[in-house]
């Protein structure tokens, strides 16, 4: 593995092999913004291996075999390990505000606008992003002995992948439309088409 200062090409390679040992649920605890930026920094030095409360300690010792360095506890100032959990909305309370939608970095959660919302449990990785979102507090983090397994790490990742390229593009869009009134704007003031 590259040590911290390595060549850009062999940070590339080490974090796409770290991100694999990733849980992905993209939750930020660890600081960064997600599993891979996360990888990139492990790979490159900046960040170390226990900074992921999802992963905790298996994921700690995988990174650790993988990256020859020794076992660390998990830095307890990114949070503790628990037991997996999923989402899980109080449709009682559920006012439609659609504000829980964007923060879910897999697309866990289903609804629209004046809408009631529901979690899709088989998608949900309980990040959590979507809890301080909601301005009703009507989702909860549950655990259950009944809970359907964990999603698979390479779906969790193609579904941030789609949630984040979707997020993007409308963030690209949003900007040529304001950059296109800018624009208009100066024409209208003069009396223009």
């Amino acid at each position: 593995m590259c040590a911290p200062g390595g060549n850009a090409v062999s940070d590339a390679r080490d974090a796409v092999l770290i991100d694999a040992l990733l849980p992905q649920t993209q939750c930020t605890r660890c600081g960064y913004s997600g599993c891979m930026p996360y990888a990139e920094a492990i790979a490159s030095g900046a960040a170390d291996i226990n900074q992921c409360p999802p992963g905790g300690a298996a994921t700690i010792r995988a990174l650790s075999r993988l990256l020859g360095v020794e076992f660390r506890p998990l830095n307890p100032a990114n949070g503790r390990e628990t037991p997996p959990a999923v989402a899980w909305i109080d449709e009682a309370r559920c006012i439609g505000c659609a504000k829980c939608l964007a923060p879910c970095p897999v697309d866990a959660i289903v609804g629209a606008a004046k809408y009631m919302h529901t979690v899709l449990a088989a998608r949900c990785t309980g990040c959590e992003l979507c809890i301080p979102a909601c301005p009703v507090d009507c989702i909860e983090l549950h655990q259950s002995a009944q809970q359907q397994p964990a999603p698979e790490v390479r779906l969790n990742r193609a579904r941030y992948e789609a949630h984040t390229a979707r997020i993007d593009a409308r963030a690209a869009l949003r900007q040529r439309e304001i950059d296109a009134k800018k624009a208009a704007a100066p024409r209208r003031a003069a009396g223009e088409p």
